[in-house]
């Protein structure tokens, strides 16, 4: 039976292709670790007597980091081999849980070495988060990528239905050393589905980045990009607001519902599940609504089932109120994460998701903290119901602030010829002011500034640190564009970065220009004394 396009068979596309199905199915297992992990490191905090503030702080202690070096792995995504440095970073993780195993087993499990675990594997998972987005596009094509992005909101979310579910009856039954230990078991896995894979070779480049020319350029980029400002900003409230009923989950589960470990990962199961069922439906609902309404729709569940969590003390109603809840999570994820990537070309990839993840965690990491110590001074409910109201009052105001559109084509255009040069110049010579001169028509003068004021995004988002137009007091008609990039290096990778949808923009501009010949390129790199007395050549 054939399925409508948009349906069930297209969201499954991605995984035709077989390495992203291997390392796809390879993460589900991991994360299911990982969520077995944390499920017992959690519980185990209140085991050990923790309180609001110490249960929110375990919550923080895996976000923090992702928001403290997210940006700076995002970097090290852009600028080394992505295979490798996955491997290595599992390995990592493998030796946390296998700490916490030991730790348990030998009773010398604290909440303090909880609390310094977890925080260690955050650093890990701040590494590679940017990473794993990054490799989405070397996987399938690029017609797929939504679906590939949304195949892995739903991977994280089995492993949330089950690995939770799991955690919590492997820790209820054989305790938490054995929890931990299945969770060392879940890295090797992943390991040896990254060793098996043959990522191919990136082709070699003239102008290879070192990390802090590549951490610059992140931040112009993220800086001038004003579709990345708008997913940030609306991330940022969501997460924050959203953010309460995961630090207060475990207080909900053993005071209010007085639940047990096993009944917190059947909680924690049930918004995997939820997220599973949002998952599959989500390919139709993008079909007929847009991704404001899609996240709108997704704000107001969330805040309905903290509603009902701080207002209902009942365990039917609190599972039945999280499968809602892992439906409108995984619906605000995938949003958010298929417009980031949209939006984002892939030499800039890593940094830029990196800047979202900084963004997404700590959000999550300063909101977990805040509803704790919220909820210690007047109570879970309470704190719970707050966070709610806060949710839809800001889902309310943000629509006014509409998500970008992710159809432009951001591959290289290839279009700009190389710069001429009267003799070699050296990659490190520098700042570079590039003019490019105009002949504009006076009464054309508006409308080609306003075309211009759009295409410096460009310019801006591809290398340039400064941009601006002056006019010749001579001649009004005489418009020369100005812009200024760090080195001559940099300037000949804003040639490579330059894109299809930048050149479209180029040519609205050009058709303002006057004349038979393209407009004048000049390069004007700068000179130091200490470059003059050595040669200009040889500096």
């Amino acid at each position: 039976m054939a399925v409508e396009k948009g349906g069930l068979s297209d969201s499954l596309a991605p995984l035709r292709h077989a390495t992203f199905a291997i390392l796809w199915v390879a993460t589900v297992l991991g994360n299911t670790g990982t969520f077995m992990r944390d499920i017992a490191s959690s519980w185990m905090v209140t085991e050990l007597g923790g309180g609001p503030a110490a249960v929110s702080l375990i919550q923080a202690a895996g976000s923090l980091p992702i928001f403290l070096l997210a940006i700076p792995a995002g970097v090290l995504s852009d600028i080394l081999d992505r295979r490798r440095f996955l491997i290595a970073v599992q390995v990592l993780l493998a030796c946390v849980s296998a700490t916490l195993m030991m730790l348990a087993a030998t009773g010398n499990l604290s909440i303090a070495a909880l609390i310094a675990l977890t925080f260690v594997g955050g650093i890990g998972a701040a590494l590679i988060g940017p990473t794993w987005q990054s490799i989405v596009p070397e996987l399938v094509e690029r017609k797929e990528l939504k679906d590939a992005v949304a195949l892995n909101s739903l991977g994280i979310n089995i492993a949330r239905a089950i690995g939770p579910a799991a955690g919590g009856l492997i820790l209820a039954g054989m305790g938490a050393a054995v929890t931990y230990g299945t969770d060392v078991c879940s890295y090797f896995l992943v390991i040896a589905a990254l060793v098996w894979w043959r990522r191919k070779t990136a082709a070699e480049t003239a102008l290879p980045e070192n990390f802090l020319g590549a951490f610059r350029a992140g931040l112009r980029y993220t800086k001038a990009s004003r579709e990345l400002h708008v997913v940030l900003i609306r991330a940022a409230v969501f997460f924050a607001f959203a953010s309460a009923v995961w630090a207060l989950l475990p207080l909900v589960a053993r005071g209010t519902l007085h639940g047990g470990a096993g009944f917190y990962g059947v909680l924690m199961g049930a918004v995997g599940a939820g997220a599973i069922g949002g998952a599959l439906l989500l390919p139709k609902m993008r079909a007929k609504c847009s991704a404001d309404a899609l996240l709108l729709g997704a704000s107001l569940l969330s805040a309905l089932v903290m509603a009902v969590l701080a207002l209902v003390p009942d365990k039917l109603v609190a599972l039945l109120a999280l499968l809602v809840l892992g439906g409108a999570w995984i619906m605000s994820l995938t949003t958010f994460n298929g417009v980031a990537q949209g939006i984002l070309p892939n030499w800039v990839r890593g940094r830029a998701l990196a800047v979202y993840l900084t963004v997404f965690n700590g959000a999550m990491a300063a909101g977990s903290i805040g509803w704790g110590a919220l909820a210690e001074a007047i109570g879970v409910g309470p704190a719970l119901l707050a966070s709610a109201l806060g949710l839809v009052v800001a889902a309310c105001i943000m629509r006014a602030m509409p998500l970008p559109s992710a159809e432009l084509d951001l591959t290289s255009a290839h279009q700009w010829a190389e710069p001429l040069v009267a003799e070699p110049v050296a990659n490190d010579r520098g700042p570079v002011l590039i003019l490019v001169e105009y002949d504009i028509a006076r009464d054309r003068l508006p409308a080609f500034l306003a075309v211009l004021e759009r295409f410096s995004m460009e310019r801006l988002r591809d290398g340039a640190y400064a941009w601006g137009v002056t006019q010749d007091s001579g001649n009004p008609e005489r418009i020369v564009e100005w812009f200024m990039v760090e080195s001559w290096a940099e300037h000949l990778r804003q040639h490579e970065r330059f894109s299809h949808a930048g050149a479209d923009l180029q040519t609205e501009a050009l058709a303002f220009h006057r004349g038979s010949s393209p407009p004048s390129v000049t390069h004007l790199i700068g000179v130091h004394a200490r470059a003059m007395a050595h040669g200009l050549s040889s500096s």
